[in-house]
């Protein structure tokens, strides 16, 4: 049996390459309340270097993954795509980089929402935050989790695993919710076979693209950011994720979003053709519908 309760798993992928598509079709076989049981939503708000925020939702549930945008402008985006954003149960944060949890301190005091973030990740934060305005920061609801262990927020599994990123304690994760599996990986240096495991079986895969290796060389970064970003605890290249594609990537994913693209080093057209030409070569293509997130406004949900 397929994810979607009766559907077979190649009307499935054909279905789910266009948002909407999925919808009609159970309405048209009469089955409007395997639908409305069904319905599990990824909202990328924000994605890049001026911050990160996005939506694992089901009907029951819904996570925001980063605070990288300020509070206000989370709201605005939401509401943009017409979701309330006090409908909100909780908070994930990947990392304490600021373009993933610069609006955390005051989304949390105004939502009232448990934030879940492991010990060290909240460590690293509470101090930045307090050598720049000399107070110790607090998260009224905090919630610690730790690397490679399951951990539920209503009806949706949370599985965080461990990513090579230049934090303190950084994370990706996985969500599974009513039969469907999310995948989330952005601010890794390389993939490792841990990543790879985790990654595998995944419905719909947010990947990190963030820079072409040769912008990136010609670019206007000194030297020593540059390295930074090349290394193995940097960020993700197009050339990199082309090649997890090639020869790691499991090629089950309805969707694939390219996320946290650089402004400067990179260019979504150039990201979009490096990733849909590996996706060929594995002869997924026309299986894998592939998204671009954007740091100037939000993609439109996507709907398993």
């Amino acid at each position: 049996m397929s994810k979607l309760g009766f559907v077979p798993d190649a009307t499935r992928r054909e279905l789910t390459k266009v948002p909407g598509q999925l919808e009609s079709y159970f309405r048209s076989t009469g089955r409007t309340r395997m639908l409305r049981s069904m319905c599990v939503t990824v909202s990328m708000l924000a994605s890049g270097s001026r911050g990160n925020c996005a939506t694992v939702a089901s009907t029951r549930t819904k996570i925001l993954v980063d605070a990288g945008v300020s509070c206000r402008e989370t709201f605005k985006r939401m509401k943009a795509l017409g979701e309330e954003p006090h409908s909100l149960s909780a908070i994930l944060i990947t990392h304490e980089h600021s373009d993933h949890i610069y609006g955390l301190a005051t989304l949390a005091k105004k939502l009232r929402i448990p934030v879940f973030l492991t010990g060290a990740t909240h460590s690293a934060w509470a101090r930045a935050i307090r050598d720049e305005k000399g107070e110790r920061p607090q998260l009224e609801k905090m919630e610690r989790f730790e690397s490679g262990h399951k951990f539920q927020i209503g009806d949706i599994e949370v599985k965080p695993f461990t990513i090579p990123h230049d934090a303190a304690d950084p994370v990706g994760f996985t969500f599974r919710v009513e039969g469907s599996k999310v995948g989330i990986a952005t601010d890794l240096g390389y993939v490792p076979v841990s990543v790879r495991d985790h990654l595998r079986g995944c419905d719909v895969l947010v990947m990190e693209s963030n820079h072409d290796l040769e912008m990136l060389r010609l670019g206007p970064y000194p030297w020593s950011v540059k390295q930074r970003v090349m290394s193995r605890v940097g960020h993700l290249s197009n050339e990199a994720l082309a090649d997890f594609f090639t020869n790691d990537y499991d090629n089950g994913a309805a969707f694939v979003v390219l996320a946290h693209l650089s402004e400067q080093n990179n260019h979504p057209e150039v990201a979009r053709r490096e990733a849909e030409r590996a996706l060929a070569n594995r002869g997924g293509l026309f299986q894998n519908r592939v998204l671009l997130a954007a740091q100037s406004e939000a993609l439109e949900p996507i709907r398993l």
